[in-house]
C-alpha cells in the first residue's frame, strides 16, 4: 500500500503563487509515476502535471504551460507543483495521484486518471481577487 498527503493549498490574491507538496509512504519502490489532478465544482478531474519518477519525465497539458511546473524529490518520496500567477479559473481542490510499475493499466496515458493506482485527500486551493 502506498500513502500520498498532500499540504501547501490555502487562499491566495489573484497573480500570487502557490507550491504544493506530496509525499509518498508505503510501499514507495514500485512508483512508476506521480501526477497532479484538479477537480473544480461542477467539472471533471483533470491532469495538469505528471512526472515519471526514475527518468524525470515530465507533462504538463498546453492550458497550464509556463504557470505549473511539477518537479520530484526521490530521496524524500516527494512530488512537488509550483503555480505562478495564479487565476481564479485555478480554484480547485487538488489532487496528487501515484502509478506503480506493473499496474494493469500501464497503457493508459499518464494524463488519464484511470492510470494511476493510488491518491491523496486533496487540497483546497482557492484564488481570490
Amino acid at each position: 500500500q502506498v500513502q500520498l498527503v498532500e499540504s501547501g493549498g490555502g487562499l491566495v490574491q489573484t497573480g500570487g503563487s502557490l507550491r504544493l507538496s506530496c509525499a509518498a509512504s508505503g510501499r514507495t519502490f514500485s512508483t512508476y509515476a506521480m501526477g497532479w489532478f484538479r477537480q473544480a465544482p461542477g467539472k471533471e478531474r483533470e491532469c495538469i502535471a505528471a512526472v515519471t519518477w526514475n527518468a524525470g519525465n515530465t507533462y504538463h497539458p498546453d492550458s497550464v504551460k509556463g504557470r505549473f511546473t511539477i518537479s520530484r524529490d526521490k530521496a524524500k518520496n516527494t512530488v512537488y507543483l509550483q503555480i505562478l500567477n495564479l487565476k481564479a479559473e485555478d480554484t480547485a481542490v487538488y489532487y496528487c495521484a501515484l502509478a506503480i510499475l506493473g499496474s494493469s493499466s500501464f497503457l493508459r496515458p499518464l494524463s488519464s486518471a484511470s492510470r494511476y493506482d493510488y491518491w491523496g485527500q486533496g487540497t483546497q486551493v482557492t484564488v481570490s481577487s
